[in-house]
């Protein structure tokens, strides 16, 4: 039996200008990022609040969620419920988790993460959910641009990060 601690990772969408969301969903289609998000996270623990959750509607197949909610009362079929994001952590045990929003989530965890999947979303988009973050903790490993087009609203570029120093 292992101790040791998940390995955590972040995968957030983002305008340049910080927005993340709007209205309780994504202000974007982005079938590319979504099917990258599914390849990414298939087998392991999803890590978001309960608003993400809500506004996904289900528990994704092939993945455990945990939904972090102070709200004692709030139950979900399918999912782990998590009183705050330390607690979220643990419950992942020793698997590969995810952490997928919203922005309290991203902000607690964030500096724990050691490494992040960031698709920079090139659009004016107005939402109601922002992320201020500092990425200069991380260093670039790789970077994938990809053209807006029938599948995708607008153009967008897949960025790989990890920790520098770890």
């Amino acid at each position: 039996m292992s101790n040791s601690l998940p390995k955590l990772t972040a995968v957030v969408a983002v305008t340049p200008d910080g927005t993340i969301g709007r209205d309780g969903d994504m202000p974007w289609r982005l079938r590319e990022d979504l099917r990258r998000f599914k390849h990414l996270t298939m087998g392991g623990v999803l890590l978001m609040g309960r608003r993400t959750y809500e506004s996904i509607g289900k528990p994704l197949p092939g993945r455990r969620t945990v939904v972090i909610t102070r709200n004692p009362h709030w139950s979900a079929d399918g999912v782990e419920l998590a009183p705050d994001p330390d607690a979220a952590v643990a419950l992942a045990g020793d698997q590969n988790a995810f952490v997928v929003g919203g922005a309290q989530i991203y902000e607690a965890l964030l500096p724990r993460c050691e490494q992040i999947f960031l698709t920079t979303v090139w659009s004016n988009v107005v939402g109601d959910t922002t992320l201020k973050s500092d990425w200069t903790p991380f260093q670039i490993v790789s970077r994938t641009r990809i053209p807006a087009g029938l599948r995708d609203d607008v153009p967008t570029e897949f960025v790989q990060m990890v920790r520098k120093n770890s």
